[in-house]
């Protein structure tokens, strides 16, 4: 059943007095504006349950347009770090240019039998090649190096998210156990259903904790 609420003159706004099951009444509440009722609050969803239901799409503590984003991300990189003027064969071309060249084996053995190669021309070779070699590592390293870079902030990004999800369920717990103490004690003689609900959920909570801790 939905919590009614009135109004005052000002404008401030009440949960009316109600009845315990007990007899005895409870007083008018004052609430804040833009206070969301107990039975409207999403239901809670420990980590457990949402890595079951995620885990095919993204890891726990991570949002869909967070992975979609950093996917972007990735893919442009590698756009970016793509040779300029290299010319990308699919694997259909690669393989039939893999049986030409098994054919006209034979034909250029026999060719570079023939062939006559000077002294002068090999030290030109020679030097050519090595200018060649020189040139394509510094260009591998050179596109190796963004994404090396953008896999380690986003390797800190995830420790950073769950060690504010680790703080926060940290203390949620101290809240509970601090309701707890309070009622034990006889501080709170009547709890709310809304401080019920609360502690009940201290097993979810600290299962998470768990989780996450066993995750680092």
């Amino acid at each position: 059943m939905a919590t009614s609420y009135i109004k005052d003159d000002e404008g401030g706004t009440f949960i009316p007095a109600s009845q315990r099951p007990d007899g005895t009444w409870r007083k008018p509440r004052r609430v804040k504006d833009g206070y969301v009722p107990q039975e409207e609050v999403p239901l809670y969803e420990s980590l457990g349950k949402q890595f079951q239901k995620n885990k095919l799409s993204y890891p726990v503590g991570m949002s869909a347009e967070y992975v979609a984003a950093h996917k972007a991300k990735v893919e442009a990189e590698q756009r970016r770090s793509t040779i300029p003027g290299m010319v990308i064969v699919n694997e259909t071309k690669n393989k039939k240019k893999k049986k030409n060249k098994s054919k006209n084996v034979n034909s250029i053995t026999e060719n570079l039998a023939n062939v006559t190669i000077s002294e002068a021309s090999v030290d030109q070779f020679q030097a050519v090649s090595s200018k060649s070699t020189s040139k394509l590592e510094t260009v591998t390293k050179a596109t190796k190096l963004p994404a090396v870079s953008s896999y380690r902030q986003d390797g800190n990004s995830i420790l950073s998210e769950s060690m504010k999800r680790l703080k926060n369920l940290r203390k949620k717990i101290r809240e509970i156990e601090s309701l707890e103490s309070k009622i034990k004690n006889g501080d709170i003689k009547n709890p709310e259903k809304e401080v019920l609900d609360k502690i009940s959920r201290k097993k979810d909570i600290l299962d998470d904790i768990k989780f996450l801790e066993s995750n680092q």
